[in-house]
């Protein structure tokens, strides 16, 4: 599908700009990044690229945290049992995994449990309550769930088990009766950021108890950021305020492999002597953790990450490893299952704003990940559904000016139950209601979405030559990491340069090609872009949107470019 190029126009006064490239000694693409990110000054172009600890908001502006943070300490002290109660994908966790540890450091009489995604879902369940009341709970705390339990959190209540939620997600209408709620996203919430992961969360309760109890909070923040960072990036939540800092000190502690279970994971990954890269995160190891639960069961990801015994870590992450192998192979069959599907149900792709497709031997594990691809391929919002048992489970992803959440909440009368936010669903239906919801979802979309915004797009900073590309522009690229939704590593567009040589294949099917413009060339590589080969002549002359990295091969670092897309040249 052909994708359109659009540059981003930026509406500000030139002398801004000038006084940051003389203030700063920047290039003037560099003044032009950090304008585009809101950031007109020095002094805020330091914090920016310097994103301190000392940034972080207080965690008592959440309004419960007060009384969140003494019924815990309370269930500390007189040693209850306490259950965090967390989600099987990576920021679900890595959230169970901060508390967990952090309480166990206070010598707490804490235990966790986790869904099985195949049999119970997501979230607080009756059968998930029935095992909490086996374990002897008395305090429930959850992570990356929660806000929207409201039967469940009932249910526990009436076995005189206090429920502390902490959640992430968007509330409805009605909020369960929790002893406290811990939400950025509660619509009376007082606390200045939204965007908070599960694991941010967590990590901000944690911090809060530190600090109530005469710890330094900054402990709570410097030995779990590993782990708030990981769950951040994975959960692709904005990189912006406090998740840019959460996330940049968590890939600082990452890169010194003070956590036994992620350092095995880590070199498993073919990430053990690498400067580590939010784009590692997202690609290698978070899929390696979500497998765990994606295949099986979860707890082992949060065994491997709290695990002190050497043989025990190793074991668990060459476990979850294995997993993923299997992971990779069912993914690629559904999502040429998927595609398949996507060209025979809708042929006018034009007049299509929504896929919704079902099918009964999807596994429920991966059908959130293929939902993902079958967006990137496609630029529609999406929801997989797969059938068991006389119900369907689905995962639904979406693209960006298009809330999925928000659409799913006017027909929720189709629904068995749903939930999530902006970009991401999930949701249980009877499969005499799919159709009718592909139509309804269709129909929403078609009103809410331009033709512009179905089209696939690649959203271009600035037209670069090839003569602008040296180390200086690279080491100041390099401060704008980790690069992540409302961060991305920005794209470059160069025109008119030339193939050089002949392009070739490596991989699976990924593009190698050389360009030429003004003396300068530049190595470039198209991640599953191989198909394009038979259009690329040596010295055709071609338009490149491409973003710009730091390549390190056998000890030897080079300036490389990652296709985003190409076009002849007019």
């Amino acid at each position: 599908m052909r994708k359109k190029w659009i540059k981003e126009e930026l509406a500000v006064d030139q002398h801004v700009l000038d006084g940051l490239i003389e203030k700063l000694s920047c290039p003037p693409v560099i003044a032009k990044l950090l304008v585009l990110h809101g950031i007109d000054t020095p002094e805020k172009a330091d914090i920016f690229f310097n994103p301190s600890i000392e940034n972080l908001h207080d965690p008592f502006l959440f309004k419960d945290m007060d009384k969140a943070v003494e019924r815990i300490i309370r269930a500390v002290e007189l040693k209850e049992k306490i259950i965090i109660y967390g989600d099987y994908d990576v920021d679900g966790t890595t959230a169970t995994s901060i508390l967990l540890m952090g309480l166990r450091v206070l010598d707490a009489n804490v235990g966790f449990y986790i869904p099985n995604r195949m049999i119970e879902g997501y979230g607080l369940s009756l059968t998930g309550n029935r095992a909490i009341e086996s374990m002897h709970a008395q305090l429930v705390i959850t992570v990356d769930c929660g806000i929207n339990a409201v039967e469940e959190i009932a249910d526990l209540n009436t076995c005189n088990i206090d429920v502390i939620v902490t959640d992430h997600h968007t509330p409805k209408e009605i909020l369960p009766e929790a002893f406290a709620i811990i939400d950025p996203k509660l619509k009376d919430s007082t606390y200045p950021y939204s965007e908070l992961s599960g694991a941010g969360i967590a990590l901000k309760v944690l911090t809060a108890i530190f600090m109530k109890i005469g710890k330094d909070g900054n402990e709570a923040v410097g030995g779990y950021c590993d782990l708030a960072g990981l769950g951040t990036i994975a959960d692709i939540v904005p990189l912006t305020g406090e998740n840019r800092i959460i996330a940049r000190l968590g890939i600082e502690r990452l890169q010194q492999r003070k956590n036994m279970g992620i350092n095995y994971l880590l070199n498993l990954s073919g990430l053990k002597q690498v400067l580590l890269k939010s784009s590692d995160i997202v690609f290698k190891l978070a899929p390696r953790i979500n497998a765990a639960g994606r295949m099986g069961s979860a707890d082992r990801a949060v065994e491997l990450m709290t695990a002190t015994n050497p043989d025990n870590a190793k074991q668990l992450a060459l476990s979850i490893d294995s997993e993923n192998f299997k992971r990779q192979k069912i993914d690629q069959d559904t999502f040429k299952t998927a595609c398949d599907m996507v060209e025979a149900k809708y042929p006018d792709m034009n007049n299509t704003y929504f896929i919704v497709l079902a099918a009964e031997d999807w596994h429920p594990g991966v059908i959130g990940i293929v939902a993902s691809k079958v967006v990137e391929k496609y630029n529609r919002p999406t929801i997989l559904i797969t059938i068991s048992e006389g119900e369907g489970s689905g995962s639904g992803r979406s693209i960006q000016n298009f809330n999925i959440f928000d659409c799913l909440t006017h027909f929720e009368d189709y629904l068995i139950s749903f939930g999530g936010h902006k970009y991401a669903a999930g949701l249980t239906i009877l499969p005499e209601y799919i159709d009718i919801l592909d139509e309804k979802l269709n129909e929403y979309a078609r009103e809410i979405l331009s033709e512009q915004e179905i089209q696939p797009q690649i959203s271009v900073v600035n037209e670069l030559n090839l003569q602008q590309i040296d180390d200086e522009l690279i080491k100041w690229l390099k401060m704008f990491a980790p690069f992540g939704p409302k961060n991305m590593n920005p794209i470059f567009m160069s025109s008119n340069v030339m193939v050089v040589g002949y392009p070739y294949t490596v991989g699976m099917n990924h593009l190698k090609i050389k360009a030429l413009q003004n003396e300068k060339t530049l190595d470039l590589i198209g991640f599953n872009m191989g198909d394009l080969i038979p259009f690329l002549k040596k010295g055709s002359r071609i338009d490149i949107a491409y973003s710009l990295e730091e390549n390190n091969w056998q000890n030897i670092s080079k300036i490389q470019g990652k296709l985003k897309d190409i076009r002849p040249s007019q």
